[in-house]
């Protein structure tokens, strides 16, 4: 019986004997489900675990690395800046309202969980094509999902990403990111110590929602296209108003000097808090189940301790300060809840000294399991899975559409692939606490460093998050390092210096070979950009079993920057070219390698159905000192200071007659330029930068005295956007980049799918 529950719990036969091993006997039923959820990919990352390694993570500015809730740095000025990514695929597809609500309200925890006030959240999107009435389904979910949650809980959507392929279409990936900011000295960690010390959990009461979210739906596919309607009950249901009250009263612990170690709740429930805090402390933690606030009769202790509902904190308090930490929840109409204590390591027969967490029936009451707790929270098997490189990509990467560069239909081509996102973001309120200097819809989001109780500053902090399935399934290592380089080039468009990295990591199942060697090439990829261009990266995420039918997602690591600027008293450039002013491309014009201007996994190339073809090299040098220079031109506007530089926007997704389309859009004036070859119409590859300015001679002069390659364009005017053979109305390039994605999603007649 026991052999039967194990399987389908998730376990293998190998670690039931592993947790036999540690247990030196079977473990009973609540015991096996304590180790199952642990255990799951989603918890252990007992797949990636070996090749995260292999990330740099230490630098001067950093306070806080991986393995916390949030990985946190020191902004200067006494303030410092917690940041995590996280995923939430799987419960998304299945429920796209509350998968992606849900999804906001974990970020938000990782993050106030450091001592931190979430100032704001981004959210990268990947769905299937529009042309499906399920796909417009989930998007219209997830968004509404991601508005009604951040709008009502009051913390700004400030930006994001929308990509739309065929390969997202039966397991769409919804990532969140989170930004905070505390005073260094509120930093706390969730650490329980103190012999004799309690835990208190905070917050919503339990229930059943939610049992089994991370072992049930982030560690296995899906069978098919449509969403698997016995798995719902599994997607967990998020109340905004609760976690808004939950985040003040849990600040004010903290400022109050009332809380020893915190915690939130989140994937494994009350096991992974109390497990994970007394690992890190090397303590005991007895836990009683019948104390637990619970919303539903008759839940038995294995659904009490891994159900994942949301909305709850553990904090870690000493016993004279419970009436304080009653009466200050009270306050906020936080529900606080003595649910176990602290308890000392035991020697075992070894003569190891074991901090065990024990579920108990009553605080004296029988035991009902008993684990070391190092052993669920950081002792979850390692495995090397085995790796190979796919034996068509060669083929693939010998189909290289840069040999085809007559770009016939260049002109209708460039109109098809200008999509304003707003639709989206206007959902979102992006200005809530009013300290968003740019919001969605740029480069990158830019912040004033401001929040009660900071102290007073003038610095500014960036946000972008950049990814590009498209180069990562040709070659996940350049394509993952461009993505770095791609990043740390949309900070500079604000001004702002690269400080740390975070990680969301969406990749198929491990199980394949050449999966998990996407997976360690992606990896590779990152450590080396990061490592060239001196980028810790302090947190992460990894999404494993994206997969609908046996087929996998495209490799798609989604890269989350922080960036810093100096002094930010007047907002950046931004897109707003003037009429008369000059187009100033900065950087090296043509890509290394065999190509000048590479076509390989642009969006032009993958339009046209050809997703083969060679990435071109990464030379970090040369982009480290452009992407400096730039960043210094935008930071001396931030600062006040004049200057000739009235706009400027990195040449990315779409190529030099994407970026320049996207500014005619914005602006509502032309510009007529010169390319070098067609394919710059539509070439990607980072360092890339269109500058417009009032001087072009010094501008130019200041490119050269920095050592950085910058050549005139043309200049801005007229009613047309023309691009050596291209010539297209201001009207409609404005008509279709704000029409495009309204008309897919909203003029059609469709109906939202039974699953």
């Amino acid at each position: 019986m026991t052999s039967d529950l194990h399987r389908s719990l998730g376990l293998t036969d190998d670690e039931f004997a592993e947790i036999c091993r540690v247990l030196e006997r079977e473990p009973n039923h609540l015991e096996l489900a304590l180790y199952a959820v642990m255990w799951s990919e989603h918890c252990s990352y007992k797949s990636s675990r070996l090749h995260l390694r292999r990330l740099p993570t230490a630098g001067e500015h950093v306070l806080v690395g991986p393995g916390e809730n949030a990985g946190v740095i020191d902004a200067g000025d006494g303030i410092a800046v917690a940041i995590r990514i996280e995923s939430h695929n799987h419960p998304s597809a299945i429920e796209p309202y509350q998968g992606a609500a849900t999804g906001v309200g974990g970020i938000l925890r990782d993050v106030f969980t450091m001592g931190a006030r979430p100032l704001a959240v981004m959210d990268p999107l990947f769905f299937g094509d529009l042309d499906s009435a399920r796909q417009r389904w989930l998007v219209e979910g997830v968004v509404s999902g991601i508005s009604g949650y951040g709008n009502s809980v009051g913390v700004p959507t400030i930006g994001g990403e929308l990509t739309f392929d065929e390969r997202y279409a039966g397991n769409p990936l919804v990532n969140v990111l989170c930004c905070g900011a505390l005073p260094r000295e509120r930093l706390v960690l969730g650490v329980a110590s103190g012999l004799g010390n309690l835990a208190v959990l905070l917050g919503s009461s339990t229930g059943r929602d939610g049992i089994g979210g991370v072992s049930v739906l982030a560690s296995a596919g899906f069978s098919d296209e449509g969403a698997d309607d016995a798995k719902r009950p599994s997607v967990q249901v998020g109340d905004p108003y609760e976690e808004k009250r939950l985040i003040e009263a849990c600040l004010e612990l903290l400022d109050s000097g009332l809380v020893v170690g915190i915690q939130d709740l989140g994937g494994a429930g009350l096991v992974c808090a109390t497990s994970e805090t007394a690992a890190r402390g090397g303590v005991g933690m007895d836990v009683d189940v019948t104390a637990v606030p619970l919303r539903e009769l008759g839940m038995e202790p294995f659904e009490v301790m891994t159900s994942e509902s949301q909305e709850r904190m553990l904090a870690i308090i000493t016993p004279e300060n419970w009436e304080a930490v009653a009466a200050l929840c009270a306050k906020w109409e936080v529900r606080a809840t003595i649910v176990g204590k602290v308890t000392a390591p035991e020697v075992d027969e070894h003569s190891r000294e074991v901090g065990l967490l024990r579920v108990r029936d009553g605080f004296d009451g029988e035991v009902l399991a008993s684990v070391p707790a190092k052993s669920l929270a950081d002792e979850a098997p390692l495995y090397d899975r085995a790796r190979e490189r796919p034996a068509g990509l060669d083929a693939v990467l010998a189909d290289d559409p840069t040999n085809d560069e007559s770009l016939e239909g260049a002109a209708d081509d460039l109109l098809a692939m200008l999509v304003d996102p707003s639709w989206v973001y206007r959902q979102y309120d992006s200005q809530l606490f009013l300290n968003t200097v740019v919001g969605p819809g740029r480069d990158a989001a830019l912040l004033r460093l401001a929040g009660p109780g900071l102290p007073a500053s003038q610095r500014g902090i960036a946000l972008s998050t950049d990814s590009n399935p498209h180069w990562c399934a040709l070659d996940p290592r350049l394509g993952t390092a461009l993505t770095v380089a791609e990043s740390v080039a949309n900070l500079a468009c604000v001004g702002a210096t690269a400080k740390a990295v975070v990680n969301c990591l969406n990749f198929g199942n491990p199980e394949h070979p050449e999966v998990m060697w996407q997976l360690s090439e992606s990896i590779d990829g990152m450590a080396q950009a990061c490592n060239d261009l001196h980028l810790p990266v302090v947190g992460g995420n990894v999404s494993l079993y994206n997969e609908s039918a046996g087929l996998d997602i495209f490799p798609t690591p989604v890269v989350g920057l922080l960036g810093v600027v100096d002094s930010l008293v007047a907002p950046p450039p931004g897109w707003n070219w003037r009429d008369g002013d000059t187009v100033v491309l900065v950087g090296t014009r043509t890509a290394q390698g065999e190509h000048d201007f590479p076509l390989a996994g642009s969006r032009w190339a993958v339009a046209r159905g050809r997703r083969g073809g060679r990435l071109a090299p990464f030379d970090a040098a040369d982009f480290a000192a452009t992407t400096a220079f730039v960043a210094g031109e935008v930071a001396a506007v931030c600062a006040g200071r004049a200057s000739d530089v009235t706009a400027v926007h990195d040449v990315a997704g779409g190529g030099l007659g994407g970026a320049l389309g996207e500014m005619v859009a914005a602006t509502g004036l032309g510009v007529s330029a010169q390319l070098a070859a067609p394919g710059e119409l539509f070439s990607e590859f980072p360092g890339r930068f269109v500058l417009a300015s009032s001087d072009p001679a010094a501008l130019l002069a200041r490119a050269a005295a920095a050592g950085v390659d910058a050549v005139a364009l043309g200049v801005v005017g007229g009613e047309e956007l023309v691009l050596g053979n291209v010539r297209l109305a201001v009207a409609a390039i404005r008509h279709a980049y704000t029409h495009a994605l309204p008309d897919a999603l909203a003029l059609r007649e469709w109906t939202a799918p039974v699953l």
